[in-house]
């Protein structure tokens, strides 16, 4: 049976990432995990993670479709080779992009 797992990285899993790296990525997804969906800082971390996982690449019927999005992206952090800096740095810098967005967006 198909475990749960969505097209793009979704928000429910983002509480699951708390214990995957150290302690600057904990208190970002403490902060994040608090926010709605449509929270941009939220929709940052998404992007990111989407990037990372290479959701846009997976396909349903793949082995780590049918594990689920949670242990994917969980396995993807913790294979992750940079620091928390550069998982930090990739966060603001999309953090960034999409605050642009929204602000012309908005006008």
């Amino acid at each position: 049976m198909y475990a749960d797992n969505e097209i793009l990285f979704p928000h429910y899993a983002i509480p699951a990432l708390r214990n995957t790296r150290g302690r600057k990525w904990m208190n970002l997804i403490d902060r994040l995990s608090r926010k709605n969906e449509t929270s941009v800082e939220v929709i940052a971390l998404m992007s990111v993670m989407i990037e990372l996982n290479g959701c846009l690449n997976c396909e349903t019927d793949s082995y780590r479709a049918m594990r689920g999005c949670t242990p994917c992206a969980q396995q993807t952090l913790r294979r992750f080779k940079g620091s928390d800096e550069e998982l930090i740095e990739m966060y603001e810098s999309s953090l960034s992009q999409f605050q642009t967005l929204q602000l012309s967006y908005d006008k």
